[in-house]
């Protein structure tokens, strides 16, 4: 098995929203905010090779969505999806696997890509895989999170037939040491990646922990539909992180890509920050 960090772009999120309770006297030391209180956040996704499946985790934003959208967000930097596979000698064309983590447009808007009139698989030899009970959270979505369940990313996966779901089964194996972690703080059914490599394991946070800047245990996001579920699921993880010296890869942290965890006298704190290159 081979890992490879994919960067598809940075967008920009109220850091209010992102830090909840937390003042932002605390957080805007942790990832400083423009003039209009914005912070800038990573979408980054995890390629895995693993014999002759090419997984790609997440999809970020994507490209399709309209001025007037990504006006409220604030796309920048260099980075893409084509250009981060490129890197690592792939194209869209040999992604077998598209495993979603959960179906917020920062997560699946890559997903599908426009071509004339139609909305079709960007990936269109991948599979694509969600769960069905976050599959009906995402289509019938509430009104307080119906803005990031965004029907153009996520029912032309099921029109196209490439959607297949997994089981809501805690630790059921997706491939050769890849294992299905699920939450239901921040959305029905996220699933983590739990992930073997190089005598170590691996655990892809997604929107659990967005950052390191979001491990102490009372920085939970204002977007996460149950912040208590939140609070005791990061608890848990952390405590597991900590005893079994797993890495935390983070999806939206604008620096950091990974690190581990120490128990310290203000908690769990960030232990060692490094590259997944570094591994």
């Amino acid at each position: 098995m081979k890992l490879y960090t994919i960067e598809t772009g940075n967008f920009k999120l109220d850091g209010g929203a992102m830090f909840g309770v937390v003042p932002k006297s605390i957080w805007n030391k942790l990832n400083p905010a423009d003039e209009n209180n914005m912070c800038s956040w990573a979408m980054r996704s995890l390629l895995i090779e693993d014999g002759d499946r090419l997984i790609l985790i997440d999809t970020g934003i994507g490209n399709k969505q309209d001025e007037k959208f990504f006006s409220h967000y604030y796309l920048h930097g260099n980075d893409s999806t084509d250009q981060s596979l490129a890197k690592h000698g792939f194209s869209r064309n040999d992604i077998t696997d598209v495993f979603l983590t959960h179906l917020h447009f920062d997560h699946c808007g890559g997903c599908i890509e426009r071509q004339g009139d139609k909305l079709v698989p960007a990936f269109k030899n991948a599979a694509y895989w969600s769960n069905e009970e976050h599959w009906q959270w995402a289509t019938k979505p509430n009104e307080r999170e119906k803005a990031s369940f965004l029907k153009e990313n996520i029912l032309p996966i099921q029109e196209s037939g490439q959607l297949k779901f997994i089981p809501r089964e805690e630790g059921i194996p997706f491939s050769n040491d890849f294992n299905v972690r699920f939450v239901l703080g921040h959305t029905d059914s996220m699933m983590l990646p739990q992930i073997q490599y190089k005598d170590k394991t691996l655990l892809y946070m997604a929107d659990l922990l967005p950052s390191k800047g979001h491990i102490p245990i009372p920085y939970i996001m204002s977007y996460d539909m149950f912040p208590m579920t939140t609070l005791q699921e990061k608890k848990n993880f952390l405590q597991e992180a900590v005893e079994n010296k797993y890495i935390l890869f983070f999806e939206h942290d604008p620096v950091t890509e990974c690190c581990t965890v120490q128990m310290t006298d203000k908690g769990i704190r960030v232990a060692d920050t490094f590259r997944l290159s570094d591994v």
